[in-house]
C-alpha cells in the first residue's frame, strides 16, 4: 500500500469513527435511544471493523475513479462527496431504516442522512487532500 493510499484510507477511517462516537453515543444518544434501534451495549470494535473495511474500499474508489480525472479540484471533491454520500446513505440509512424495528422511521431517516452529510462534507476534501490533489500536493506528488 502506497503512502498516499494509506493517507486516503484514514482520511476515512479517523474522521468516521471521531463522528460516528460522537455523534451515535454523545451529542444524539437520546435521539437514537428514543428511536429504539440500538442495542444498549454497543459493540465498538465491530462498528470500527466495518469502518476500516469501508475506508480501504472508498479510498480505492477515490484512486481508481477519482484521481484519474482531469476534472478541477473542487468538481473531484463534490463528485466524491456525492458518490460516497450516495453510496453510504444506501447501507447505513435506507437499509437500516427498511429492516431494523425503530419507533420512527422518518426520525431515523433524518438523523442519519444528516450524519451522512455531515461525515462527506469531512471526507472528501480530506482526502482529495490525502491524494495529492490540492495544487501545492500534486506540485510535490509529481517530484
Amino acid at each position: 500500500m502506497n503512502k498516499r493510499f494509506a493517507l486516503g484510507v484514514l482520511a476515512y477511517l479517523l474522521p468516521t469513527f471521531a463522528l460516528g462516537y460522537v455523534w451515535h453515543l454523545l451529542l444524539f444518544k437520546d435521539c437514537y435511544q428514543s428511536l429504539s434501534i440500538y442495542r444498549p451495549d454497543v459493540v465498538i470494535p465491530l462498528g470500527f471493523s466495518s469502518m476500516v473495511i469501508q475506508s480501504v474500499l472508498f479510498a480505492w474508489i477515490y484512486d481508481r475513479g477519482i484521481v484519474p480525472t482531469s476534472a478541477s479540484l473542487s468538481s473531484r471533491i463534490i463528485r466524491y462527496a456525492l458518490l460516497g454520500a450516495l453510496l453510504s446513505w444506501s447501507f447505513t440509512t435506507l437499509a437500516v431504516g427498511a429492516k431494523h424495528m425503530m419507533s420512527s422511521v422518518p426520525r431515523f431517516m433524518v438523523i442519519e442522512t444528516a450524519f451522512t452529510a455531515v461525515q462527506w462534507l469531512m471526507v472528501a476534501p480530506l482526502t482529495a487532500f490525502a491524494f495529492g490533489s490540492w495544487p501545492a500536493g500534486r506540485a510535490r506528488a509529481a517530484t
